[in-house]
């Protein structure tokens, strides 16, 4: 009769040790920004993120934004393979 309450003390107690481990290991770091000349961003697992803006249509065709500073480079390819891009720079409005 006596080892089921020694029992329960033995678990509550290591229990409570997980827990107040786990508060303390709960504190993650945010990870480091994605310098701004950079093509592309990371997730939290590791995996790049494009950071254009593309569009693709159901015919195939897609369009492409691709911002660098104070221009952007727009790509764009139609549904019969015809590709096309042109570059803007604005000096006036700084990004």
């Amino acid at each position: 009769m006596k080892r089921t309450p020694i029992r329960a003390l033995v678990i509550a107690g290591c229990v409570s040790a997980a827990t107040i481990g786990l508060a303390a290991g709960a504190q993650v770091p945010a990870p480091p920004q994605t310098p701004r000349n950079w093509s592309y961003e990371v997730d939290k697992s590791g995996n790049r993120i494009a950071r254009v803006n593309r569009l693709v249509k159901a015919d195939g065709s897609w369009r492409e934004e691709v911002r660098q500073g104070n221009c952007m480079t727009i790509k764009e390819r139609s549904a019969t393979g015809e590709y096309k891009e042109t570059r803007q720079c604005n000096p006036a409005t700084p990004r």
